[in-house]
């Protein structure tokens, strides 16, 4: 599921991996989407810049942009068939394109219309097209490009005449149904043989703003400007009767902000606004039994880490679409009980202010362990930066002199001692380059052994210096020594994506936590899952904690207990104590060797007392009797 952003990323979901955002495509300056298509397995996006971009989701960046030469561009829907793409503009025509192989081509233009074209929905057949304006609603022939049916949409009761109906979301229905939404709160639907209005809904006193079908087109979503989404089912009214209408059954209040877009999936219907957060709310009817799938789902942040921190100098570099902010943590004096307010001796003070030059946005960013370097990259260049802290007097250096390969970067990382960068680039590999005062210079690139040609969105570094760890959008982790500079080896594939990894500083064990919350240690030396890995899953994990809805975003060890490690993510801060399973171990076996000698001290009383018994012709005990172990 892709998911534009008003600052022109696109965000590509997996639906069925707990919505784990997988992708992300940094936008750039007033280049705002107003709509997504999908065509088969491509995505294309249009704007009020005019220009119509497709998507290289593998490298995760804008593949070209086209201009379609009619201003804005209002709404954008491919057909079903994937050969065609049209485009709603300013200056009232729709235009189509023919979808090729490697790109699009103009093809021709619609009868032109004296307003702007605002929605676009194609009929499943490809003969035909529905475009939403002011006012009315017009269905084009794609074959001959005249317009057949021109549909007014009524203003409303009370409206003022000088007040335009938007047609805000067009909807074509396979059985020749229209459905449209408006600036005057309604969902109406038309005939689109006769071109007439079959029936209206009055759903909002505002406007509706989305529409959305189901795929067996029996189920209808509206989002509206108060942050309202309303459900229509296309059911019958009387039991055993063919004869079925759309009814309004349910009502759904998630947002606080107006609803730009909604999207009903197999089981759930999901829905995004101004409030900035992506709603999903399941559809309990088509869920057979309770499950991490039914519970609902508020998406508020970006799954991924916007903050890096420099741990030997106490700075934190914060990463904004448009600029990069440097911070030197606080001071507290002196140690406090549990649950009381420490002093703050020095509070957090702003170091920089960095504003990326250009038009792209920031993909991603990092600061050295030592504080001395800030590294940033955009879709299209890397910048290096030297930072000269000398007291309270701050000057930074641009590293003029880069190597080629350090065009771009999905993902940034420095080494522990802060002498080497790790940059991904294309096809899962990894860059390394040795920085210091003289300059940067190249020493190598790490290549997996695998054929996957997909972005890597985590990168982990050892402490020790001799092992560097990648994670790409196929759910692959590789490991390469850095002394040889070859991969050493791959863990095994797991079917869930991973959101989080890092290596421990002692065993040199990569430690992965995943989007369906299963975590898993691997051993690099011994290429293999360790034994407490082994353990967590065979006994499992709590059900509370696999139901959780939020993704890890980062992984942490206890520089004080090296058993302890640390896992957040957007609510919470976690520690996993590895020690607990050796301990339970340990009370097991002393348990087992309690058990036999409580056993052998019965048995030994036994015999003496049939011993006794014999020895000194005494009452034997009764044969029957058992005797518990």
């Amino acid at each position: 599921m892709a998911v534009a952003r008003m600052d022109g990323s696109v965000e590509v979901f997996h639906c069925s991996d707990r919505f784990f955002q997988e992708k992300i495509i940094p936008g750039r300056e007033q280049c705002g989407i107003e709509g997504l298509s999908w065509v088969g397995e491509r995505l294309f996006s249009a704007g009020l810049n005019g220009g119509i971009t497709e998507y290289d989701l593998t490298n995760q960046k804008a593949k070209y942009t086209i201009d379609a030469y009619g201003g804005p561009i209002w709404a954008i829907a491919g057909n079903q068939q994937g050969t065609h793409l049209a485009v709603g503009c300013e200056d009232g025509t729709v235009k189509l394109f023919e979808v090729n192989e490697d790109s699009i081509q103009f093809e021709r233009n619609l009868d032109r219309q004296k307003s702007r074209i605002v929605s676009l929905s194609w009929h499943p057949s490809g003969s035909k097209i529905a475009a939403g304006m002011m006012d009315m609603i017009q269905v084009f022939n794609i074959e001959t490009g005249h317009s057949l049916h021109r549909m007014l949409a009524d203003r409303g009761v009370g409206t003022s005449r000088s007040k335009e109906c938007v047609v805000w979301s067009v909807v074509y229905l396979s059985d020749g149904t229209i459905i449209t939404g408006d600036s005057v709160g309604m969902v109406k639907l038309w005939d689109d043989q006769t071109g007439t209005l079959i029936k209206s809904h009055n759903v909002t006193k505002c406007d509706v703003l989305a529409l959305s079908v189901s795929q067996n087109e029996d189920s209808l979503v509206a989002g509206t400007s108060e942050g309202i989404v309303v459900q229509f089912q296309f059911v019958s009214m009387v039991l055993e009767k063919d004869d079925k209408e759309w009814v309004r059954t349910r009502t759904f209040r998630n947002h606080t902000h107006d609803i730009r877009a909604v999207a009903e999936i197999t089981t759930a219907v999901v829905s995004g606004g101004m409030d900035a957060q992506l709603v999903v709310r399941p559809l309990l009817d088509k869920i057979e039994e309770r499950s991490a799938a039914s519970a609902l789902r508020k998406i508020h942040f970006p799954h991924r880490r916007l903050v890096s921190c420099a741990r030997k100098s106490g700075l934190m570099l914060f990463q904004y679409p448009g600029h990069l902010e440097l911070w030197r943590l606080g001071e507290s004096e002196g140690k406090g009980i549990p649950g009381s307010s420490l002093f703050v001796k020095r509070n957090p003070e702003k170091l920089l202010h960095l504003k990326v030059k250009g038009e792209d946005h920031i993909r991603c960013s990092a600061v050295s362990p030592c504080g001395e370097w800030i590294v940033y990259s955009t879709a299209s260049t890397l910048r290096l930066y030297r930072l000269h802290c000398d007291n309270n007097n701050i000057s930074i250096t641009k590293i003029s002199k880069l190597p080629k390969v350090l065009s771009s970067a999905s993902q940034l990382c420095f080494s522990s001692d802060s002498s080497h960068l790790f940059s991904a680039s294309a096809q899962s590999s990894v860059h390394l380059v040795s920085i210091s005062q003289s300059g940067c210079k190249f020493v190598g690139t790490l290549k997996p052994k695998s054929d996957s040609h997909q972005a890597i969105h985590l990168l982990a570094a050892s402490e020790d210096g001799k092992w560097v760890a990648s994670a790409n959008s196929d759910h692959e982790v590789h490991i390469y020594n850095l002394q040889t500079r070859k991969a050493h080896c791959t863990v095994p594939v797991y079917s869930s994506a991973v959101t989080a990894m890092g290596i421990h500083p002692a065993t040199n064990c990569v430690f992965m936590m995943h989007a369906d919350q299963q975590m898993f240690e691997y051993s690099i030396e011994q290429k293999q899952y360790t034994d407490w890995s082994r353990t967590v899953q065979r006994k499992g994990l709590h059900r509370l904690w696999v139901e959780r809805d939020t993704p890890c975003l980062n992984v942490m060890f206890s520089p004080q207990n090296p058993s302890h490690v640390i896992l957040h993510d957007m609510y919470m801060l976690c520690i996993i104590d590895q020690s607990l399973v050796r301990q339970t171990r340990i009370q097991k076996a002393f348990s087992l060797i309690f058990l036999i000698l409580v056993d052998l001290c019965i048995y030994i009383y036994i015999y003496i007392y049939i011993y006794i018994c014999l020895l000194f012709q005494l009452p034997a005990p009764i044969k029957q009797k058992k005797f518990a172990t």
